[in-house]
């Protein structure tokens, strides 16, 4: 393994659309969506584990959570858990992992990527994670990884990319696109030089701090300002004056739709970023007529193409329903047809108003 290769793992959503099981003190990379038998976030780890030494292994997680973090992967040192004090997007949490590890190697190159997603095949992404490395330190560039597109998905962000390869598999990025209409999304498609956006970011640390200080001079000097006490004691201190002051942005719009140097590996290991129930549906072993199911005790009845996930310990009879999603947990119930899954953050905002923050 390579001592100057690190990964920053990303964990401090709340993965609102996976509700009512995924909860503001539980939320979804925590949990074992796939009934598995391990969380979100130590498939994650150990998918890096493979490759990254142990000792270049971080995630970055909201204060509220480094508990969970530091209970389901018990083999990291609490050093390399790291707490942020608010959510302000990813460019901060990017932001503080580089002008860290900066700190501690001038040579480090690093993988920035969620916690919560599934990956199939492990040695396919391993190659490319590699290449992506490899290449970013060389080139001294931005890499991000892209999606080969199987349907015209809405709910993804696209990357376009350059049609002749700057180097092996690896092109320049034209256009970053947040997530796009049916129909722009079909044009997408069509083209054959869009890519859906992965979220998962490969470069030097050095190449970030400069960016930072070149798109986004005020954050570069609220971490510059406190670099020295990064490593240090002190750290936590740091952290929580920096924070208060930045901007709630995102890496995407704060770095990489302005940088030029950026690049992109077009992949296909198996993934899927597990937003949503139907992303579970869609990643679950079925029965003969469509059903995907997630619990011990759970009978179906006259009913096709249906997700339905319950607790192990409860009986759940299902009848006479057809592509609807069932989720079950001790205090909250959903039932929602699949079509309307990306209105769950609507039934969420309404619960919270009228029963208040208790079932959230």
């Amino acid at each position: 393994m390579n001592p100057n290769h690190y990964v920053a793992i990303m964990a401090g959503g709340i993965g609102s659309r996976f509700w009512p099981k995924s909860r503001t003190t539980y939320p979804k990379q925590f949990l074992d969506i796939l009934n598995t038998g391990k969380t979100l976030i130590q498939w994650t780890y150990e998918r890096y584990a493979q490759f990254i030494p142990a000792e270049n292994i971080f995630v970055v997680t909201s204060h509220e959570y480094a508990g969970i973090v530091a209970e389901q992967l018990p083999q990291m040192t609490k050093e390399n858990i790291l707490a942020e004090p608010s959510r302000k997007n990813t460019a901060p949490c990017v932001a503080y992992i580089s002008f860290k590890i900066l700190q501690q190697n001038p040579d480090a190159a690093l993988i920035v990527a969620p916690s919560d997603h599934l990956i199939v095949d492990g040695a396919g992404f391993q190659a490319i994670a590699l290449q992506g490395l490899e290449f970013a330190t060389a080139l001294r560039s931005f890499v991000t990884l892209g999606i080969k597109p199987s349907y015209p998905n809405t709910g993804y962000g696209y990357i376009q990319h350059e049609t002749i390869a700057a180097a092996n598999n690896t092109y320049k990025v034209k256009t970053f696109t947040e997530k796009p209409d049916l129909a722009l999304a079909k044009t997408f498609l069509a083209s054959g030089d869009f890519l859906w956006n992965a979220g998962i970011f490969i470069w030097r640390a050095q190449q970030v701090v400069d960016g930072f200080e070149k798109f986004q001079p005020e954050m570069f000097e609220l971490f510059n300002a406190e670099k020295e006490h990064f490593n240090t004691p002190e750290e936590t201190a740091a952290i929580n004056r920096i924070y208060p002051l930045c901007t709630n942005i995102s890496i995407d719009f704060a770095l990489m739709e302005k940088a030029e140097n950026v690049y992109v590996i077009p992949s296909d290991f198996g993934w899927s970023d597990l937003g949503t129930w139907n992303s579970a549906y869609d990643n679950l072993d079925k029965d003969y007529l469509g059903n995907a199911v997630a619990g011990e005790h759970v009978l179906v009845v006259d009913a096709t193409k249906c997700m339905i996930s319950a607790p192990a310990n409860k009986v759940v009879v299902v009848q006479g329903i057809d592509d609807v999603i069932v989720v079950d947990t001790p205090d909250a119930l959903l039932i929602c047809k699949k079509e309307k899954e990306q209105e769950i953050k609507q039934y969420v905002a309404e619960v919270k108003r009228n029963w208040g923050e208790q079932y959230l």
